[in-house]
C-alpha cells in the first residue's frame, strides 16, 4: 500500500464537490421554473425513478419531497417493468434521473411510461440523450469532474443531483406555503416529531398543580408554596389575575439585601414584568423565549384569554421532556 495522506485526499474531494455545487447555481434556469409550475399543477403524485447511484439519489429526493408537501414515491425501473407500472396513473408525473441519459433499464420502459402519463420530466447531463428527448421538460446539470481520481465513481454528479433535489423540494415548499404544522403532520415520531407536536399545555403545571400565592402573604409563606410545588418558582395573584412571579433569583436578591422573610409581603419583592406564553403554543417556542431572555420559567396563559394565566412552564420541564 502506498503512503497516503488521507486528510489531503478528503480535502480534495470536498473542494471538487463544493465547486460542483457552486457551479450548479449557473445551471438553474427557466426550465427549473417550468418544472416547479408543472409539478404544482399535477393532481396526483410525483414519481421518481433511477438506476444505481441515481436511484439512491432519487429515493432521497422523493423522501424529501413527501415530507415537505409534495406527495411522492420512488419506483425502481426494473420493478416497474415487472408490475409496478400499475402504481402510476394519468394524474401522476414522473421525474427520471439518469446522469448519462442512456440508462438501458429506463429506456426499455419509456413507451410504457408514456402510456401511463403524459407528464414525464427528466434530469440528465445530456440534452441530446434518449431519456432527455423523452421528457416533457428536460433539465440538464453537469459536474465538470468527479471527485473520484479515476473519474469513474459517481461523486460530484450525485452530489449536485442531491442538491438539485433539495432545491426543488424547498422551492415547492415555499410555493405551497407549507408550514411548521404541516411538517409536524408527516413527522410525528422521534425527537423531531416531539418538538413539532408537543404543546406548552402538555408539559406545564396548570391550575391546581401550579404554584400560586396571594400577593398579601408573607415572603416566608410564599416560600412554603415554592417548596411544596417543587418548581423553584411561584405565581403571585391579586385574587383576580396573576400580577407577578417569584423565582429563586428573586429569593437570592432578597437574601443578599437581608429582607425580613416574616414581615415582607411577597408583592414587594416579586417580579411584575414577567414573560408569558399561550398554552396552545409549541413547547419548543417556550424554550426559545427562555433562551432569548435568559430566564428559566414562563407564565402560561389560557388559550381563550391572554390575560388569564393558568400555570407555569420551566426550563427543567422542557429538559426532562427532551424538548431541548
Amino acid at each position: 500500500m502506498k503512503d497516503k495522506n488521507f486528510i489531503n485526499s478528503a480535502l480534495s474531494v470536498i473542494e471538487i464537490e463544493s465547486k460542483a455545487v457552486i457551479n450548479l447555481r449557473n445551471q438553474i434556469r427557466s426550465d427549473f421554473e417550468s418544472l416547479c409550475s408543472n409539478i404544482l399543477q399535477i393532481k396526483g403524485k410525483l414519481i421518481l425513478m433511477g438506476i444505481g447511484k441515481s436511484g439512491h439519489i432519487a429515493q432521497k429526493i422523493s423522501a424529501t419531497l413527501s415530507s415537505t408537501g409534495t406527495s411522492s414515491f420512488f419506483i425502481h425501473p426494473t420493478e416497474a417493468a415487472h408490475g409496478d407500472l400499475g402504481m402510476i396513473n394519468k394524474k401522476d408525473a414522473i421525474l427520471l434521473l439518469s446522469n448519462s441519459g442512456e440508462t438501458k433499464e429506463i429506456i426499455e420502459i419509456l413507451p410504457a411510461l408514456k402510456r401511463s402519463t403524459a407528464n414525464i420530466f427528466t434530469l440528465t447531463n445530456n440534452s441530446q440523450s434518449t431519456i432527455a428527448k423523452a421528457g416533457k421538460i428536460n433539465l440538464v446539470i453537469n459536474a465538470e469532474e468527479e471527485a473520484c481520481p479515476l473519474n469513474l465513481a459517481p461523486t460530484s454528479s450525485t452530489t449536485i443531483a442531491l442538491v438539485f433535489g433539495d432545491a426543488l423540494a424547498i422551492a415547492l415548499l415555499e410555493a405551497r406555503g407549507f408550514s411548521k404544522d404541516d411538517f409536524a403532520k408527516s413527522h410525528p415520531a422521534g425527537q423531531l416529531g416531539k418538538k413539532l407536536t408537543t404543546l406548552v399545555q402538555d408539559l406545564a403545571a396548570t391550575n391546581d398543580k401550579a404554584p400560586i400565592v396571594n400577593e398579601a402573604i408573607s415572603l416566608k409563606d410564599a416560600l412554603i408554596e415554592v417548596t411544596e410545588k417543587k418548581l423553584g418558582v411561584t405565581l403571585v395573584s391579586n385574587s383576580k389575575k396573576v400580577v407577578g412571579i417569584f423565582t429563586d433569583g428573586d429569593l437570592r436578591r432578597c437574601l443578599n439585601d437581608d429582607v425580613d422573610l416574616n414581615e415582607t409581603p411577597i408583592k414587594d419583592v416579586m417580579t411584575t414584568n414577567f414573560k408569558s406564553i399561550n398554552c396552545n403554543d409549541l413547547a419548543i417556542d417556550a424554550a426559545e423565549i427562555m433562551e432569548k431572555n435568559k430566564i428559566f420559567s414562563l407564565v402560561v396563559n389560557s388559550s381563550t384569554n391572554q390575560a388569564d394565566s393558568i400555570g407555569i412552564i420551566t426550563m427543567h420541564q422542557l429538559l426532562e421532556a427532551g424538548i431541548i
